[in-house]
């Protein structure tokens, strides 16, 4: 089947657990934080949830390697703490 769309297959080599590391360890994290709570309907579905997952990692959550900073940190931008909480309309079509 993939050959026919003209992909080749790259097998990870036997007993080396650094082979695949990080999407093993991305894919987990999206399993456990986003889509074990979530009754997914179908491939459209997964693809939107997927995506948002991918928005939060790279841009809203914080990494431990940028002293728990998002990737897109601004240290110019100051958020005033007294400031109110506004909720924004979800962009998710089921909510």
């Amino acid at each position: 089947m993939f050959t026919a769309e003209g992909i080749t297959v790259v097998k990870a080599p036997p007993r080396t657990p650094r082979a695949n590391c990080y999407i093993e360890r991305w894919g987990r994290s999206l399993r456990n934080e986003f889509t074990d709570d979530m009754l997914i309907y179908n491939e459209r579905h997964a693809l939107t949830v997927v995506g948002e997952y991918v928005d939060h990692f790279n841009n809203h959550r914080p990494h431990q390697g940028r002293q728990q900073r998002p990737p897109d940190h601004d240290p110019a931008i100051i958020i005033p703490l007294d400031k109110p909480v506004r909720r924004m309309r979800s962009t998710w079509p089921w909510l």
